[in-house]
């Protein structure tokens, strides 16, 4: 038989996953300073455009157009130029990343913090370093931790053990089946973003410290949402002290772009110096990390940001019941409406963004399993009520039309 060409292989593989229906379309946005939560809707040839309201967007509390955080911006570009010039070893290290790394430290109660590219390079390079510098060490990761927990824990070529998604039990056991003298350490999320569920922090710390196993918890769903200021679901439930490693992003509640972790002077330090994804690649622009500093200030003062946030989550959840559309009713902000079919899921997305401009991007297969393919809603705290209605009645009708599954238990 002679062997596929290239080609072949990479035609074949994209038309699988166009006849699943889980093939990526992206969508050209201009999203519309001032007017959060509508943007423009670009065709094809980018010249004929369509309003729209976003439904999915990460920037939770709408901050990303914030007038304080953009004159911060422009005041660094105008100031310091473009880029930073290099990576933060050769010249690449600015004033302004100094400050935003003091900022977050004490945001998250931590003696020292560390900025990274992206919130998914500051999980990969920590724990692929981890992983590989401390001989012998165990990772126990739970069930759905993010791909960039795993690809980080793959790179690092340590043991892992994966435990149920939030059961400590599940996890006691499996510590206590390794060598209480190896190195353990123990990677969790605190806010899932698919489910909206939300972990027992304390419960799994528990565990963790009676193995004296290090703490990796991944809190970028909740940073700016939760506890004081805004801090995260471990300062809400009163136990970031005793959290080894808080991984957090800047492109989500923040508004901005850019990861970091927070932690203790003696970690960071390791991870500065031997984590190859902060050692060789160029480090954040002053712009980006001036208006993330901005936006901090900003967010950590943003109570009644948080708490319209909520209101408007439970609204949302109300009229979903009323039209018995089916969800997964999580306690976090995040509502995952439950479709179960990549083809259907991704029909519905385009008629709700053809049809009724509203943008809400299907979640299919790897992102979620199989069978379990949604639309995530993030409503914001400008998604007032006017703006939930028009959304449930498209739903409504959509649902009826195509007499799709309606949720009796709603």
């Amino acid at each position: 038989m002679i062997a596929q060409t290239f080609s072949e292989v990479i035609d074949n593989r994209l038309e699988a996953i166009k006849r699943e229906g889980r093939y990526r379309v992206f969508t050209p946005l201009q999203r519309q300073c001032g007017d959060f939560p509508r943007a423009a809707m670009f065709r094809e040839d980018m010249r004929d455009r369509k309003n729209i309201t976003v439904w999915c967007s990460n920037d939770y509390l709408a901050i990303g157009q914030n007038p304080e955080m953009l004159k911060a911006m422009h005041e660094a570009l105008e100031e310091s130029g473009a880029g930073c010039g290099g990576t933060r070893n050769i010249s690449g290290t600015h004033r302004d990343h100094v400050l935003l790394e003091e900022e977050l430290a004490r945001y998250h109660g931590k003696e020292r913090a560390l900025l990274f590219s992206s919130g998914y390079v500051a999980n990969l390079t920590c724990l692929a370093t981890l992983g590989a510098q401390i001989d012998g060490l165990i990772i126990y990761s739970d069930a759905q931790n993010h791909n960039s927990i795993i690809e980080g824990i793959r790179q690092s070529r340590a043991e892992k053990r994966i435990f149920k998604h939030n059961d400590a039990q599940d996890l006691k056991v499996a510590m206590e089946k390794d060598s209480a003298q190896k190195p353990k350490l123990v990677v969790f999320e605190s806010v899932y973003s698919m489910d909206g569920d939300i972990a027992p922090v304390e419960e799994i710390l528990e565990v963790a410290e009676s193995q004296q196993a290090m703490t990796f918890l991944d809190e970028v769903h909740a940073v700016g949402l939760y506890g004081p200021s805004g801090a995260g679901i471990a300062a809400r439930d009163g136990v970031s002290e005793r959290i080894d490693i808080i991984q957090g992003t800047l492109a989500k509640s923040f508004g901005a772009f850019g990861g970091y972790i927070a932690s203790s002077h003696r970690i960071v330090d390791f991870l500065r110096s031997f984590g190859n994804g902060f050692i060789f690649t160029t480090s954040l622009p002053p712009a980006i990390v001036a208006g993330a500093r901005k936006s901090l200030q900003i967010v950590a003062r943003a109570e009644h940001l948080r708490e319209q946030q909520k209101e408007n989550v439970q609204y949302l959840k109300k009229r979903l019941r009323e039209v018995a559309v089916p969800f997964i009713d999580g306690s976090s902000h995040i509502v995952p409406v439950m479709i179960g079919d990549a083809s259907i899921c991704r029909k519905i997305s385009d008629v709700l963004l053809s049809d009724y401009g509203l943008y809400m991007q299907p979640i299919n297969y790897p992102t979620v399993p199989r069978g379990l393919e949604r639309l995530r809603l993030t409503p914001s705290p400008l998604h007032d009520k006017q703006n939930i209605d028009v959304l449930i009645d498209a739903f409504d009708e959509l649902w009826t039309r195509w007499q799709l599954r309606k949720d009796t238990k709603c």
